[in-house]
């Protein structure tokens, strides 16, 4: 028998047990039935309850749930309808949600599973190192499906100026285009004829 405070009380019969757990206005709990003799201990049955409660609620609060979301494409699929499901895959990634991309195909399509096979290989190609394959391109049935799951690494955050991730990218495009400026007339002057 274990005290309200861990202590070790000794070997007791039920009927001690009890009057000593009712006396300090405790209940009597039986923690290991199977040990011989059978393990039990004072405590307050109602509080321990409570408190196992507010442990798993918490361990649920920190737990972090992953859903997985479905895009759907077809094999004929436009260059900007693909375009757009791609940044919500992309978005669904970044949130930390596994994707999966389904392909369906209809009627005389079936005969060219190599076309669903290429948009699925773009997409993978597009989303590049932000995403891992989880279950490479298969046909189900009518359907080509693929799983991509976010890479483990921290995304990286955007700075309130924007201007680490905008000046590679417009001194890229300004240099582009100062030698093509250079070329062109000016508005105001008349075409040389």
């Amino acid at each position: 028998m274990i005290g309200p405070d861990g202590s070790q009380l000794g070997i007791k019969t039920v009927p001690d047990a009890l009057s000593l757990a009712r006396s300090q206005d405790l209940d009597l709990v039986e923690v290991a039935p199977l040990a011989n003799p059978p393990v039990c201990r004072i405590m307050d049955y109602g509080k321990f309850r409570y408190e196992e409660s507010q442990r798993a609620k918490e361990s649920r609060k920190k737990a972090t749930h992953i859903s997985i979301k479905e895009v759907k494409f077809r094999p004929k699929i436009g260059q900007g309808d693909f375009d757009t499901k791609v940044r919500h895959i992309i978005d669904f990634l970044n949130e930390g949600h596994k994707v999966k991309i389904t392909l369906q195909f209809r009627g005389r399509e079936m005969a060219h599973p190599e076309l669903g096979a290429k948009v699925l290989n773009g997409v993978a190609e597009q989303v590049g190192a932000l995403a891992k394959i989880e279950a490479s391109p298969r046909l189900d049935g009518r359907n080509m499906t693929m799983v991509m799951a976010p890479e483990k690494k921290a995304p990286v955050k955007k700075s309130s100026s924007g201007a680490e991730s905008e000046t590679p990218i417009q001194s890229a495009s300004e240099a582009t285009t100062e030698p093509a400026t250079d070329t062109l007339p000016a508005a105001d002057e008349a075409p040389a004829e």
